[in-house]
């Protein structure tokens, strides 16, 4: 998450637009698209992956927004092992992220963040 600012260029000149990126297992940020929708700069990431050459193997999805129960039935629909948020989760997400078996991560910021489902996957 804390390379996810670096990568957002047109945020950088608008102050508003979402960002989504793909992470590598060890949390190296594979892919990362913007939008105002944060739905869509998520879409843009799933759909760019096949095109990066990339695996989605161990990968997740990073966001900068708060967390929907869309976002994590998409995240789950792209073979990823966990949604990690900057933002909050409803209550809906948590709940279709338990039964996705998704981990879910959220009010990422520096060095904080709380699990809300799923923390067994986190490492220590």
């Amino acid at each position: 998450m804390a390379d996810l600012p670096a990568q957002q260029r047109i945020n950088k000149l608008n102050g508003a637009t979402h960002a989504a990126g793909w992470a590598a297992a060890d949390g190296t940020l594979v892919t990362v698209r913007e939008d105002v929708g944060r739905h869509n700069a998520l879409d843009k990431v799933l759909g760019a992956l096949p095109a990066s050459g990339e695996g989605r193997a161990g990968g997740f999805v990073v966001v900068t927004s708060r967390c929907s129960y869309e976002m994590v039935q998409k995240a789950a629909a792209g073979d990823a092992l966990a949604i990690a948020a900057v933002s909050a989760p409803t209550s809906l997400a948590i709940e279709t992220a338990e039964q996705a078996g998704l981990a879910l991560i959220a009010f990422v910021r520096g060095d904080r963040m709380t699990a809300y489902a799923h923390a067994e996957r986190m490492a220590p």
